[in-house]
């Protein structure tokens, strides 16, 4: 997949490493061995993807977006429990009989259903692979000394959409586990000071991992154009900016 993904990524009249600005969320697609991809950028932490049918939602959020004009979901995966990745409301929207949701144990425990999936755990719900990956801070702090976002309390995804492979970092740094992570095909990492990894941080964990396609997310009052100059010339990686805040 990796060698041509380039190739057959397609985008909504959107270039690459600028700011896109629409009444709509943007949208790219690209093409996978399972049928076409889109991605609806729906803004902060939160994200759509469709696959030919097969819908993934991640932390939906109702401030973002009215769900009711959304599809339903196929898949729903939270990276943890704060309010602005957890909402119930925006789940109950989403949720049909036949909807997997899917987070950390806190996550499951509070909504009262889904599956708990630890730091590590794999799944397949709908046709679709799913690893976790660990998500936490190790220099970001509390002024009591607590990391925002403990160890073990949350999760990045790697998601498989065919031959695609999607990692969707949840509220984390450049911690060792993300930059072990191989054929990633497209990432998506937090750049929210201070809670999650400075431009400086992220292209750290990129240059490791070796997405063919970075979009910086979750990134509020950072530049993300910092993250483009962190990266530029650095071959294999393309740095592509979307509405993200």
């Amino acid at each position: 997949m990796r060698t041509d993904f380039l190739a057959v990524l397609g985008l909504c009249g959107l270039v690459a490493a600028t700011v896109a600005v629409a009444e709509e969320p943007p949208i790219d697609t690209l093409a996978t061995s399972a049928g076409e991809l889109a991605v609806t950028f729906i803004g902060h932490g939160t994200l759509m993807f469709d696959l030919d049918g097969t819908v993934v939602h991640v932390d939906p959020w109702s401030r973002l977006a009215d769900y009711g004009r959304l599809p339903d979901a196929d898949l729903i995966l939270i990276t943890h429990g704060h309010r602005d990745h957890l909402d119930p409301s925006a789940i109950a929207e989403l949720r049909e009989a036949d909807t997997t949701v899917m987070g950390p144990a806190a996550v499951i425990a509070e909504l009262g259903f889904g599956t708990v999936l630890a730091n590590g755990d794999t799944a397949t719900a709908a046709g679709i692979a799913v690893e976790a990956v660990p998500a936490y801070n190790l220099v970001h702090m509390r002024t009591s000394g607590e990391p925002y976002h403990p160890k073990g309390e949350g999760n990045g995804y790697v998601i498989t959409f065919g031959d695609a492979r999607v990692y969707v970092a949840g509220d984390t740094e450049n911690v060792p586990e993300m930059k072990a992570l191989e054929d990633i095909d497209i990432a998506f990492l937090p750049m929210n000071l201070p809670y999650t990894m400075t431009p400086e941080m992220v292209a750290d964990a990129a240059r490791a991992m070796q997405p063919a396609i970075l979009y910086p997310y979750h990134y509020g009052e950072t530049d993300p154009q910092r993250l483009v100059e962190l990266l530029e010339g650095e071959e294999g990686i393309e740095v592509r900016i979307r509405p993200m805040r």
